[in-house]
């Protein structure tokens, strides 16, 4: 199982029709953003995170109008969350959970215990509560 979180601005990132963040928007923050550096060999807008990540490299690419990575840690979950604000977006899972605060996400790779998250209930759930 993976786990994929997504940088969106749609209220569920796989429907993102007119919300999208554009890979121009993508490129510019990474250019403003000393702590990321290209990796063009992975793609065109796949960006590698020299920040103080538990992971040799961490990585952000861009899809589809969304900014994803798959697994953060809680140092690169921490740096997304700062990129949510930066592109007036926020942070969703697989499920359109989201994740607003820094203790929302805590997950460390070395370790053999699933992710810490505090995310309210799913999209899809919250949708139908009524």
């Amino acid at each position: 199982m993976s786990v994929e979180l997504y940088i969106t601005r749609a209220e569920f990132w796989a429907q993102n029709e007119g919300k999208e963040i554009t890979g121009d928007e993508w490129l510019a923050y990474v250019a403003s953003d000393p702590e990321f550096r290209l990796s063009p060999e992975n793609g065109k807008h796949f960006a590698l995170w020299m920040g103080n990540s538990k992971y040799e490299e961490p990585w952000l690419d861009w899809f589809q109008g969304n900014v994803k990575t798959k697994w953060p840690d809680t140092a690169l979950y921490r740096k997304m969350l700062r990129i949510a604000v930066a592109l007036q977006a926020q942070i969703q899972d697989d499920e359109g959970n989201v994740y607003r605060t820094e203790s929302d996400w805590e997950f460390d790779p070395h370790s053999t215990s699933t992710p810490s998250t505090k995310s309210p209930a799913s999209w899809f759930k919250r949708l139908f509560r009524r």
